[in-house]
């Protein structure tokens, strides 16, 4: 079908050759098209008759379509239709169903469309969290600064109330201030009822957020889109973070505990927070210190979430003891009494003012976690030594290593006369010498002699005693050189008698008068 300014072009060149075929050819069509079009003109129709619509095989199941797309809310597919429409008579393809259900979706869609428009956020206005659950155990929360657009991840082992009251103090501490709402889903562990499709908070969390000096706030039912900028952040932490995580466990064969996720979380949160975000065009951190101009201060004393704490009193041994299993504490904490937090495994002990001064795995009843830095330093080994009382033994053990070790060594095996042989060694020592007395203690030390006669008939050898060597060394010796010949003075002809002449070997006869000669 030609377009009106087609038609005039045609018209205008048949009135200039004034033969069909030379309009067609001017204006690239075919001569039975420029008839047609001169001949509707010359008749006066100035409208082109629009051709009626074809009837298509869907038709009568149009109405079924538009009915359940309607009641689906747009979210019915073709494929649970299509059953549905043969059972009713249509007996077109597959294909051409999909198409009538993709329009009827497409013109319930435009006058469906929520009107929503993109998000304008204020600096200090909103902290948006949300869960997710990660697998292998773990769940991941997560919160974002709205304006900032200032990411924190955490991984904990449930999602009670507890578990997300302290999350989100542990955010606005890591964000240094406080916004003016935060806002969440219908979290069922921050929910205490739903009125007129109005959130009721529970009282802890109302307690936990007049303690902050935050409003609490609430999406409606069914509207994720208004929370969609933490959506995105639990989708990009579980792609970039949890997935290689879980993986390299895999491959490994060891499972993350929580610890370690909560390690690999603040190394990712550090990265992110350092990067130019997509949306904004600037670095979170930096964007962070200007919105922090903002939030309100933190209060001076965290709140105490969930029941009370578990406290102990320090020991001498600087422990405290827990379901019958004891943990050591820095021994400044003497004396002092401490609170136990049961997280995930491990056994958090913390000063009264909060701050965590250990951190144990759980161990079972009758087991003892000791950490060396709350000793400063590794446990040394048990000493047993010679602790001298009496003036000969101080004299005796005065005489340095060689002394003890004798001590010990005599004590041993059995040597009761010991105390009145102690006298003996020094008279030793007075005739010989106290170097001398010294060299035979560990001479007798190394030859597990322990007796004062001992002692007396090695003083008495002198330096006549052989001196023992360990075993294994290289023996060294001076030999004589002698001149070694060279391999020519092997030569058969070096070796024959000068006087006798050589004769053929026994069987051989001279092949010729010249070695009949020779």
């Amino acid at each position: 079908m030609k377009l009106a300014r087609e038609r005039m072009k045609i018209i205008a060149a048949y009135q200039e050759v004034g033969t069909y075929r030379g309009a067609a050819d001017i204006c690239g069509t075919t001569h039975k098209t420029v008839k047609r079009v001169i001949e509707r003109a010359e008749a006066g129709e100035t409208a082109v008759a629009v051709r009626a619509e074809r009837p298509r095989n869907y038709d009568p199941v149009a109405e079924l379509v538009t009915t359940r797309v309607k009641s689906s809310e747009g979210r019915i597919s073709a494929k649970r239709l299509l059953p549905i429409a043969q059972a009713a008579g249509y007996d077109g393809s597959a294909r051409n169903f999909r198409r009538l259900v993709a329009a009827q979706k497409a013109l319930w869609r435009r006058d469906h469309h929520r009107g929503r428009r993109p998000a304008v956020w204020t600096p200090g206005e909103y902290l948006v969290i949300d869960w997710a659950t990660v697998g292998g155990g773990l769940h991941l929360f997560c919160a974002v600064l709205a304006w900032s657009r200032w990411r924190f991840v955490a991984f904990a082992t449930d999602e009670r109330a507890t578990t997300t009251l302290a999350l989100i103090a542990e955010a606005l501490a890591a964000a240094g201030g406080v916004p003016l709402k935060v806002l969440a889903d219908r979290m069922a562990c921050l929910k205490g009822g739903v009125v007129a499709n109005v959130v009721i908070p529970t009282p802890d969390y109302v307690r936990f957020a007049a303690h902050y000096g935050f409003a609490p706030d609430f999406c409606h039912a069914n509207d994720p889109e208004s929370k969609g900028i933490v959506e995105n952040l639990v989708g990009y932490a579980q792609r970039d973070l949890v997935v290689p995580l879980l993986t390299e466990a895999e491959v490994t064969g060891r499972p993350v505990d929580v610890h370690q996720a909560n390690t690999a979380a603040a190394l990712w949160r550090a990265e992110v927070n350092a990067a130019v975000h997509s949306e904004i065009s600037a670095v979170p951190d930096t964007r962070l210190l200007k919105e922090r101009e903002v939030l309100r201060p933190l209060p001076s004393l965290r709140l105490e979430i969930g029941p009370a704490p578990v406290t102990r009193k320090v020991d001498r041994l600087s422990c405290v003891r827990f379901a019958s299993a004891r943990y050591s504490v820095p021994t400044r904490l003497i004396g002092t009494t401490v609170r136990l937090v049961q997280n995930g495994g491990r056994l958090l002990i913390a000063e009264p003012t909060g701050e965590v001064v250990a951190d144990h795995p759980l161990t079972p009843p009758g087991e003892v976690s000791v950490l060396d830095e709350h000793y400063n330093g590794p446990r040394p080994a048990p000493n047993r030594g010679p602790r001298p009382k009496t003036t000969t033994e101080q004299q005796f053990c005065g005489l340095g290593p060689a002394a003890e070790a004798f001590l010990v060594g005599a004590a041993a095996i059995g040597n009761t006369r010991l105390p009145a042989e102690l006298d003996v060694l020094l008279a030793l020592g007075a005739a010989h010498g106290t170097d001398a007395l010294i060299g035979a203690l560990g001479r007798a030390v190394a030859f597990r002699r322990f007796r004062a006669a001992d002692v007396r008939s090695i003083l008495a050898a002198g330096t006549g005693a052989p001196v023992p060597v360990p075993a294994g060394g290289a023996l060294v010796l001076d030999l004589p050189v002698a001149p070694a010949p060279s391999l020519a003075d092997y030569a058969m002809h070096t070796l024959a008698r000068p006087d006798q002449p050589s004769t053929p070997a026994t069987g051989q006869t001279p092949t010729s008068a010249t070695e009949v000669t020779q």
